[in-house]
């Protein structure tokens, strides 16, 4: 029976759960080293996820659904940007009227759009195209890893190694760094950390938008309410735990992706769902009591080295 689970399949469905979750991650933390924590991804990653399938509907294309998705999660990254660079508002305050914006408006554009209530699907949904490499097709293991996958799985892995790059070998990298931990001595350098911060939230806003697409259109091909079931709080806790990080932040994406496809796979086991859908939660409830005590044995480890050295 554990044969049935712990296989190739459920490595496969690690890769594409995880992908929205990287996305969503890469964008957030690009926010988070400008100084702003969005934990309004989740309403991204929704409107990314309906737009895509509008887009994809009435154009006829895949590449619409992604455009569209991308445009929409760039128009909310600047609503945010503009409310909390600009009117100075609460940063949390803002991204939780994002996420209720994001799922009453496709609540109520999918019952006056599309006529139905819950969730929308359709032949004339184009999904994206699934890459196949002809090479790597007789080597199982190759073929699971790299085979049969949305152009957003590649993406997410490059996009990786690209912001590493960005955050910690570019000035511009460091300038946006420098936006969040020194915005003072950045701007004495003659370079505004305000426009660091509103590309930073730009960027997350189209790649929320992305994984919101990767979503409906790669992963599956529908929409339903709320179909990013907190996978923008996931993306969050992912950034921390990975300390927003490009790589560490890649792999706690993928440890938590990989909860999630083991949480889909035990119900061949015959375990009810209602169970199996817990695990991604407990999972980030653990990743982030571990990251809580880290920190805590952190600060009382610099208290007893400051009370020693007076």
């Amino acid at each position: 029976m554990l044969k049935q689970v712990f296989n190739l399949t459920l490595l496969q469905h690690t890769i594409r759960t995880a992908t929205p979750l990287i996305l969503a991650a890469l964008g957030g933390l690009l926010t988070e080293h400008a100084g702003m924590l969005n934990i309004g991804m989740e309403g991204m990653i929704l409107l990314g996820a309906f737009f895509g399938v509008l887009g994809s509907f009435f154009f006829g294309s895949s590449l619409a659904g992604v455009i569209l998705a991308g445009l929409v999660g760039l128009v909310i990254g600047l609503l945010f940007a503009v409310f909390v660079v600009d009117l100075k508002s609460d940063e949390f305050i803002v991204a939780i009227a994002i996420n209720m914006f994001a799922s009453g408006l496709t609540v109520f554009l999918l019952r006056s759009i599309f006529g139905v209530k819950g969730a929308f699907s359709s032949p004339d949904i184009v999904p994206l195209p699934r890459l196949k490499f002809p090479g790597l097709s007789s080597v199982p293991f190759l073929n699971a890893i790299l085979n049969n996958h949305s152009i957003f799985v590649y993406i997410s892995w490059i996009l990786v190694v690209l912001i590493y790059i960005y955050l910690y070998k570019t000035p511009h990298g460091i300038w946006l760094r420098a936006s969040g931990e020194y915005p003072e001595a950045l701007e004495t350098a003659g370079v505004s950390p305000k426009k660091m911060k509103y590309i930073s939230s730009i960027a997350c806003g189209v790649l929320c938008g992305f994984a919101g697409a990767h979503l409906s259109l790669g992963y599956l091909t529908l929409f339903s309410e709320n179909m990013s079931a907190n996978r923008g709080f996931i993306a969050v806790a992912a950034i921390i735990f990975g300390r927003a990080n490009p790589i560490r932040t890649f792999a706690a994406a993928l440890m938590f992706g990989f909860f999630d496809a083991l949480g889909i796979r035990l119900q061949v086991m015959g375990i009810p769902s209602q169970f199996t859908q817990m695990i991604p939660y407990i999972a980030t409830i653990l990743a982030l009591f571990i990251v809580t005590k880290r920190q805590i044995a952190k600060v009382k480890k610099n208290k007893e080295r400051d009370s020693s050295a007076e």
